[in-house]
């Protein structure tokens, strides 16, 4: 357990005796509060607020922030006022403990909901005042170190929550120091023989890579030395769970991931940093494609650097990182570093200025959702998103989720351009609104006096921001006018058809609606010009019950899937329905989603026929879809050659092979297809049981067989 004069000991080294006192006060404060509490280890309850002040001190925070952290539990487990915090300190530690306190007294249904209203408060806190996050994120890691004396489920439970929210959090605010072992020790919580396992295997790797490691980190210095650039060269292996997550969204084995380690160069200047970029190239063969200059233009959290992926001494590809020290800490510590005061006033770094702005638009967005849990859920799905970079006719650089469009942008500079944006120029040409936009280029927006804003935007809309400004507007509007433009796009809908919405009987009509889950056509119309409802699915919808009584299927609204609906209609990557299986659609903002009927993801939705309705395949379609199979065989040379030719006789492609080594006898297949339907897969299937040394093959259905569960 760690003392307080350990501590104070630490903070000697940069804080004044007045500045380490009001600590010590903070202490003695809180050692009476939690008098009697005990963690759940048997230590007094005490050592918790001491191990969540020490984790600051690495990243010298100031007196305010180490008192916090010694007082953050006091409102929340001792039922101290806020007002008392205040008047035995000062308002900003008592701002910072009020900041970080789990709300109380909610009178909530699930504790999603009261999870989702502490976050909220958590957010609000940290746009007074950016320390609040800090504070927090300290909090959870030790609470992450000491995790293993919870029962079972809460520790799921938390791990869960700290690798959805906390540590991409922790990484969105730069501080990657504590995003890495948040990462770590959630993955080891949550998946802790896949964590055993993949931890055997790099330090194998470890192992008989050292040689060759240490022969390019010695290349580096040499010529390092001989251009008289001061520098330190350090190997980096990368930390586990971003091993096993490429592993994952790459379906690759261990082996196959070939860059688990990289280099840092650290230098003293900017400048030295682009000529040791220009020393590696000399000594190392560049990739294409693998160099970001992160110095000239720095990452959202403010992180800089420059990447550069080289070949290495034996073939194999390595990554290579140059900063500065300065960019270094940032890099480690984010908002953390460099906590300034400076009479009374702080001087935000980069970080901390970026952070900042990150916040505000939280909270800009906070405004356009009913519920803290809808809030929470956008969050988490946008924290840290690919990036891409923009410039305005100005030279400005506008900063956006990779795969954005101009709408994105427009919105990006100011809500009112997004609402006012009728046309766009990318480099001074003419282009559609719809097009996705690429790092580099300038983006001009064009407007008209009136809005222009259309719910076809969110058809192409990709951020959070945009979306959300988007159906705010739309939701705004009254409902007439609501109404007006949800006939008039489902008038569009149905003439593409061949079909006038005032030539439908009524009491078919009526019945499709009700089929459909809406009351009344009005209310219909309302939600197809409020975005909610996608007025070329809706129309096709009601085609399909109108032409039921001239169809086989059974009574209910039916779907027809063609597959030339573009990107109303898309697939379930989770199931991935192919034709012949029996399939029902999901209604979401973005359009249609089909699953299958088996599929796990669509059983909260199935009885909710505003939600989901049945739909069917098409008799001829003419497309291709992707199906996962497994086969197991007992191995021996030229097998995979032999399945490959099997499969491309066919007529079908092969999307993606993984290869798995089961035993020394046995080997595993796990491949994606381009089939038409079932027959065709089936089909295949049945030639490929027939080859010699096969021993078992099925289609893999669910999301979950799909992960990978064997490391070498």
């Amino acid at each position: 357990m760690e003392s307080i004069e350990a501590l104070s000991k630490k903070l000697s080294d940069y804080l004044k005796p007045s500045q380490i006192e009001q600590v010590h006060k903070a202490y003695e404060f809180a050692h009476e509060a939690h008098s009697g509490q005990f963690r759940t280890n048997g230590d007094p309850y005490v050592s918790h607020p001491i191990a969540v002040a020490n984790i600051l001190s690495s990243f010298h925070m100031d007196e305010d922030s180490l008192s916090a952290a010694m007082l953050h539990d006091v409102i929340e487990d001792c039922g101290v006022p806020k007002r008392i915090i205040e008047e035995k300190f000062n308002k900003n530690v008592a701002d910072l403990v009020d900041g970080v306190s789990k709300l109380d007294q909610l009178d909530m249904a699930s504790s999603a909901e009261v999870d989702a209203e502490n976050f909220q408060k958590m957010i609000l806190a940290m746009s007074n005042d950016m320390r609040v996050i800090v504070v927090k994120l300290a909090d959870r890691l030790h609470n992450m170190r000491t995790i293993e004396f919870l029962e079972k489920d809460k520790q799921k439970r938390k791990a869960k929550e700290t690798l959805e929210i906390y540590a991409p959090l922790a990484h969105r605010i730069g501080m990657n120091h504590v995003y890495r072992e948040l990462e770590d020790r959630s993955f080891k919580v949550l998946y802790p023989t896949r964590y055993r396992r993949l931890r055997v295997a790099l330090k194998k790797n470890r192992g008989n890579q050292k040689r060759l490691l240490n022969k390019i980190k010695r290349a580096l210095e040499k010529k390092l030395v001989d251009q008289g650039i001061p520098a330190y060269v350090e190997g980096r292996e990368k930390h586990t769970y971003s091993v096993y997550r490429k592993m994952k969204i790459n379906k690759r084995s261990f082996e196959e991931i070939i860059d688990v380690s990289a280099f840092k160069v650290i230098v003293d200047n900017a400048d030295n940093c682009y000529k040791t970029l220009g020393v590696v190239h000399n000594i190392f063969k560049p990739i294409e494609g693998r160099f970001k200059d992160y110095i000239s233009i720095p990452k959202s959290n403010g992180y800089q650097s420059i990447h550069t992926g080289v070949i290495g001494l034996d073939g194999q590809p390595i990554e290579i990182q140059i900063k500065t020290s300065d960019m270094n800490e940032m890099a480690e510590n984010g908002i953390a570093s460099h906590w300034i005061y400076k009479m009374g006033e702080r001087i935000e770094t980069g970080p901390q200025q970026k952070a900042r702005r990150w916040v505000s638009d939280l909270l800009e967005l906070r405004d356009n959702f009913d519920t803290s849990k809808d809030f929470i859920e956008s969050v988490k799905t946008n924290i840290f998103p690919d990036e891409i970079y923009v410039f305005t006719p100005e030279g400005k650089i506008i900063q956006l989720t990779a795969g954005s469009t101009a709408i994105d942008f427009a919105y990006a500079v100011h809500t009112d351009i997004g609402h006012h944006c009728r046309a766009c120029r990318i480099n001074r040409k003419l282009a559609p609104l719809s097009v996705p936009l690429e790092s580099g280029q300038t983006i001009e927006i064009l407007t008209e006096k009136l809005p222009q804003t259309s719910p076809a935007w969110l058809n192409f809309a990709v951020t959070s921001r945009a979306r959300n400004s988007i159906r705010h507007y739309l939701s705004n509007l009254k409902k007439s006018e609501a109404r007006k433009l949800g006939k008039k796009l489902l008038e569009q809908s149905l003439g593409s058809l061949n079909v006038k919405l005032r030539h439908l009987q009524k009491d078919k009509l009526t019945e499709a609606l009700k089929a459909i889950g809406v009351k009344s056509l009005n209310k219909l119309l309302e939600e197809i010009g409020l975005g909610n409802r996608v007025g070329n699915v809706v129309a096709r919808q009601i085609i399909g019950f109108l032409n039921q009584e001239n169809s086989d299927k059974n009574s209910g609204l039916f779907l027809e899937i063609t597959g030339t609906e573009g990107l109303v209609v898309n697939y379930g990557n989770c199931c991935k329905p192919i034709p012949g299986d029996s399939v029902i659609g999901h209604f979401t903002s973005g359009g249609l989603v089909v699953h299958q009927e088996r599929c796990k993801n669509i059983l909260p939705f199935r009885q909710d026929p505003a939600q989901c309705f049945p739909v069917y395949w098409h008799e001829e379609l003419d497309r291709e879809f992707s199906a996962d199979i497994r086969i197991q065989a007992y191995d021996e040379p030229g097998l995979l050659a032999t399945l490959a030719s099997t499969i491309t006789n066919s007529e079908t492609n092969i999307e993606s092979v993984q290869t798995l080594e089961i035993d020394i006898d046995h080997v595993e297949f796990n491949m994606t297809l381009q089939v038409k339907g079932r027959d065709h897969l089936a089909s295949i299937m049945k030639k490929i049981r027939k080859l010699k040394n096969i021993s078992s093959i099925n289609r893999i259905h669910d999301q979950e067989l799909r992960e990978v569960s064997t490391i070498h």
